[in-house]
């Protein structure tokens, strides 16, 4: 499923963080890829990902972009906006995964959500897609 309407403005929603290292991997794949693949998959309405110039989790191993040897594990944030209930039911492809780092769970309020109007997937488009050239 794909294309979902996300959380309406002025409505309460949940923040998912999972916090990850850059080199982790599901198969051959990014493990940071996979989350937010599997998120499109099932419907959520939106995930980023977001790269750290340095961090340390539950090794205490700290990891940062100003030594070469250690860049390459740069700490990695997936951050997904979406009802409760949506990311609530997204929780067990995290077990699956069975991603080691950090998962947060925080209440927030949706303030705007909207896409560019002409691009694939968004709930406002008039179907014609591909008008701002994308």
């Amino acid at each position: 499923m794909t294309g979902a309407a996300g959380p309406r403005p002025g409505a309460a929603a949940l923040r998912l963080t999972v916090l990850v290292g850059e080199g982790d991997r599901h198969r051959h794949r990014p493990l940071y890829s996979e989350i937010v693949h599997r998120a499109r998959a099932a419907g959520l309405a939106g995930a980023s990902v977001f790269r750290g110039v340095e961090g340390f989790g539950a090794s205490s191993m700290v990891h940062t972009a100003r030594l070469l040897s250690l860049s390459e594990d740069l700490p990695v944030a997936v951050v997904i906006v979406d009802t409760e209930e949506r990311v609530r039911a997204f929780l067990p492809e995290l077990e699956e995964l069975a991603v080691e780092g950090l998962v947060t769970l925080e209440r927030c309020e949706v303030v705007r959500y909207a896409g560019r109007p002409g691009r694939v997937g968004d709930a406002g488009a008039a179907g014609a897609a591909g008008e701002d050239g994308a």
